[in-house]
């Protein structure tokens, strides 16, 4: 059973909840906030197996209690996650892509659950997976039961966009800060793991600081595939055009798709490819910022900048549903432009 004590490299986040906890003045609504795959659920497992533990020793859960025991089996009737994939749970045709967080979900999986009695006793846990893909109607219905939970409720939301939730929902919970962790703390964890050395490497630097992600580009071929990317994008940045790139894209975001269409057969392949792109967007931004700090020359700076703008424009461009083929034409066009000679 993991507890706050085992949560690495969030030092000041487990700090404020400890201290919050041993006072007794844990606020019954928090939002853990910060990037994908850095902690965010892990500590909220950690502090909601202290919540309910009948008998915690200090900031510790006791591990013996039945509320330890069920908790430890992954089976406790008073710890709930809502994802909001639970969307097909109250879609009557069968096909939802689960795409955003409906209201049929909060208010079933929270609001009637918060105002049921906890089946152990202890008190009750829910935690908000993609907090901010809650659809605005799903939001305010949860606003009273976040304000006034019955009984001892705890409340976590998950998000990496906390702007995405509304001022009022913001206001009735504490935000908790969750930060990118160190490049060599994310290697080294990927190496605990079993994973190869030059693999740990190329995915804790890609990364951003993120082990979650790194462990999900290399089960999803990302790190693997990366190599070809840096190696198309050098070619461009020495001036000399190649006509792969954009078949390269189109492959590479379409084998992420299926990917993901293997791992949940009713998500969406043309969002899973769309996500695909934003990936290796955003791997290529990255690795052109780096260039940045390596070269004092002003023309080569402009060139790199101008393609960094590229590649964001390109995103923005997925965002607002620009067609795929035509967004990988333009991105194209505009990578040789601005970093040929």
């Amino acid at each position: 059973m993991c507890s706050l004590s085992d949560i690495f490299g969030q030092d000041d986040a487990v700090r404020t909840l400890t201290d919050a906890y041993a006072s007794d003045r844990l606020p019954h609504g928090l939002i853990f906030a910060g990037p994908v795959g850095i902690g965010k659920f892990t500590t909220a497992q950690a502090l909601a197996a202290l919540f309910l533990c009948e008998k915690p020793k200090a900031s510790a859960p006791c591990e013996k209690c039945d509320g330890c025991r069920a908790f430890a089996t992954g089976n406790h009737p008073d710890f709930h996650v809502i994802v909001k994939e639970m969307v097909r749970l109250y879609d009557k045709t069968g096909k939802s892509k689960a795409i955003t967080m409906s209201i049929d979900v909060i208010r079933h999986e929270l609001v009637q659950k918060a105002g049921r009695k906890p089946v152990m006793g202890t008190g009750k846990v829910f935690v908000i997976e993609q907090a901010d893909y809650m659809q605005t109607a799903a939001q305010n219905a949860m606003l009273k039961v976040l304000e006034e939970p019955p009984g001892r409720t705890l409340i976590i939301l998950l998000t990496d966009q906390p702007g995405g939730l509304i001022p009022t929902i913001r206001s009735r919970a504490q935000v908790i800060r969750f930060i990118p962790l160190p490049t060599d703390l994310v290697r080294t964890q990927l190496l605990k793991r079993g994973i190869d050395k030059d693999t740990a490497a190329s995915a804790a630097s890609l990364s951003e600081g993120s082990l979650g992600v790194a462990l999900k580009w290399i089960e999803d071929g990302v790190i693997a595939a990366s190599s070809e990317l840096i190696d198309q994008l050098d070619t461009l940045l020495s001036g000399k055009p190649t006509a792969k790139i954009q078949d390269w894209f189109k492959k590479s975001a379409e084998a992420y798709g299926e990917r993901q269409l293997r791992r949940d057969e009713l998500s969406s392949k043309d969002q899973g490819t769309r996500d695909g792109i934003s990936v290796y967007l955003r791997i290529a931004s990255e690795h052109f910022r780096r260039q940045l700090t390596q070269t004092d020359n002003p023309d080569r700076l402009e060139r790199i900048a101008t393609a960094i703008d590229a590649l964001n424009q390109t995103t923005n461009n997925l965002e607002a549903n620009v067609s795929i083929p035509l967004s990988f034409q333009q991105l194209c066009v505009a990578l040789e432009r601005a970093l040929a000679d």
